[in-house]
């Protein structure tokens, strides 16, 4: 079965990601430096999650049908901890007109 992490997208097209500036590659951590905008001297956000309506400039594909996210190995901590199935994720996908996972 293949996994809503592989065909999804919805929170990568619904939320604002913001992290800190310590996981830009160039302060030592893997989130790779042209996906990463500064705003703070502390904190970053993904390019892409402050538009409207937002999407991460690392999701690739289309959102419900194959999305996969370009830096997976790579991305934030808000993406790490970011749950399948939680509130959050089924707020993102009925946005985006898809079922809620059970």
């Amino acid at each position: 079965m293949i996994s809503a992490w592989t065909r999804c997208g919805a929170c990568c097209a619904n939320y604002r990601v913001d992290f800190s500036v310590e996981e830009m590659d160039t302060h030592g951590g893997s989130v790779p430096t042209g996906l990463g905008q500064e705003l703070t001297a502390n904190l970053c956000r993904m390019r892409g999650t402050d538009y409207s309506p937002p999407r991460c400039a690392a999701l690739t594909g289309q959102v419900g049908v194959k999305a996969t996210c370009g830096i997976y190995e790579w991305r934030p901590s808000p993406c790490r901890e970011f749950e399948e199935g939680s509130d959050a994720c089924q707020r993102a996908r009925m946005r985006h007109g898809l079922p809620a996972i059970s």
